[in-house]
Parts: C-alpha cells; structure tokens; sequence
C-alpha cells in the first residue's frame, strides 16, 4: 500500500470504470483502475446501437477501445475484485482481502450480472444472438423474428408488448406458471402476444431456441429474451450505508454523488437505462465532479 493516498480509486472497468478513469488521468488526477474481468459488455456479439460505430462492434473489441484510450494516459490497472471498502476522514481504504489502497474518493463501476435461463450451451447461445439480454440495444437485429420473452407473466407481457414494435411473432414465456390467468391472457392478446407456459426445459438447436414444454408441446425461437433480472452489485456501497432502491441499485444525485460523501456510482449499478452511452455519460459526470471537489493539483 502507497503511503500517498489516491484521487480515486475506480472500482469495474467497463465502459463507466475505463472512461472515469481516462478523464481523471486526462485532469492528472493520481488514479487507480480495479478490473474483476467481468464487465457485462464482454457478452456482447456484436452491437450496432453504440454511437460511433455505424457497422457494429462486438463487447470485447469495444472494451479493448475503452482500455487502450486509458493506456495512453498513463492509467495504472489492478486486476483484482475489491472485496472491503471503509470509510475514514481522509478518504477511503479499499482491499481484496490481501492488499489494500488508501484513496480521497472512490467511483463504483461495478455494474449488475444478469440472470441468464437454464439452457444448455448458454454461452454459445448469447454469442450468436440466439439468446439476447437487451431489446432496447439488439431488438432491432431480431426484427421479423420469432422472438420469446422468458418471465414472471406480468414481466414477460410488457417485454413481449414492446417488441412487438419489431415482429408480429412475439410469446411471452411464463415462468412462474401464471399462463392460464384469463386477465393475462387478454393483456396478452390486447397486445398481440400469445402466452405460453412456463417451460420444461430450453435448448440450443440449429442455432435456434428450441422450448419444450410439459405437455409435449415445442417451440423454436429465433431470438428469445430472459427479462429475468439481474443481481446489481452494490454490495460495497452497502456496506457504507449507501442508500440503495428497492431493486439494490445505488441511489445518487445529479452529479452521480452517492449518500455516502466522496463516494460515486455509475453505469449499470445505478438505476437507470442500461445502456452504454448512458454508463459513459455518467463516467464524464462523476470524474468531472470527482476533479472539481478535490483540492487544487497545480503544476
């Protein structure tokens, strides 16, 4: 551990952490970046909603981008997940449980891990587009399709009725077995969606989704979307009395600033649209406060 302490301290490097990170070092800010390797854009195949990127980019690419950029200013990383996060008067102490850094603030980046369905070859699934986690980034990609919406009834309708903006074909997969409730079934066909129960088990096949259900009943899907939610990891800004939501996202002001003082959140732990150019936008917000409230690095 230094013994001079950090201007901050930028916990997950994805989008957010990498770009919080660039403008700190671009404001010459003694920075440090933690990278767990797990940031939720590296599931991404490829992404054709990313400003700036008119024919797509896939996650790892962009990620690589978004570290390079940092790289050339000089940013130092840990690879390492940062497991205890403490408050003092000076600032913070962070650890992993085996070393320890001193810093004024600290940015959170640590973002969410979405629930992914029981279905076999998961991973290959995602990285075809089988199998995809965001309609508002990749409905577009699915239009015409036939497309399965996996959630609780209520959930699964909603997501359903919204792509229906993309395809005539769209089931909501109900997987708390709430199909045969008439008041959902009329929500769904109000919004041109049929209802399916939930399933029995779910494969990969020819490249499709392929549903079997407990009556003998199939169906292939072309694109099928789990609106299952996601485990946001907000645990370190827990453990300092942030105040959270009730969905356990971190609760900040205008300037991405947490209850806790010196202590900011962006990106998808935040609650917000989860989006890149919404993680990066924050980045900027926070590192620009970040600067601006700590004393003066003259030359």
């Amino acid at each position: 551990m230094s013994n001079t302490p950090l201007d901050c301290l930028i916990v997950g490097a994805g989008p957010a952490g990498l770009t919080a990170a660039t403008y700190l070092a671009r404001f010459r800010r003694h920075v440090l970046l933690a990278d767990a390797g797990a940031s939720r854009a590296r599931w991404i195949p490829a992404s054709h909603n990313c400003p700036g990127f008119p024919f797509g980019v896939g996650g790892n690419e962009l990620l690589a981008r978004f570290r390079l950029q940092a790289q050339a200013y000089g940013v130092p990383e840990v690879h390492t997940r940062i497991t205890q996060l403490a408050r003092h008067a000076d600032g913070f102490t962070a650890s992993d449980g085996e070393r320890h850094w001193q810093a004024r603030t600290v940015i959170l980046a640590t973002g969410v891990i979405d629930r992914v369905p029981a279905l076999e070859d998961i991973d290959e699934a995602i990285a075809a587009g089988t199998v995809r986690l965001c309609a508002v980034c990749d409905a577009y990609e699915a239009r015409d399709e036939v497309i399965g919406v996996l959630a609780p009834a209520q959930a699964a309708i909603g997501h359903a009725a919204f792509l229906r903006t993309f395809s005539r074909q769209v089931c909501a997969l109900a997987s708390d077995g709430d199909a045969a409730d008439p008041a959902l079934r009329r929500r769904a066909s109000d919004a041109g969606v049929q209802l399916w129960p939930a399933p029995q088990r779910l494969a990969l096949v020819d490249g499709a989704c392929q549903v079997y259900f407990a009556d003998g009943r199939r169906l292939r899907l072309d694109t099928l979307y789990p609106a299952l939610g996601a485990e946001v990891q907000s645990g370190l800004a827990s453990a300092l009395g942030a105040t959270l939501d009730a969905e356990g996202a971190v609760v900040v002001d205008d300037h991405l600033q947490t209850s806790v003082p010196g202590l900011h959140a962006i990106g998808d732990v935040v609650s917000s649209l989860n989006q890149i150019s919404v993680a990066v936008g924050h980045a900027a917000i926070a590192a620009t406060t970040v600067h601006r409230r700590l004393p003066r690095n003259y030359c």
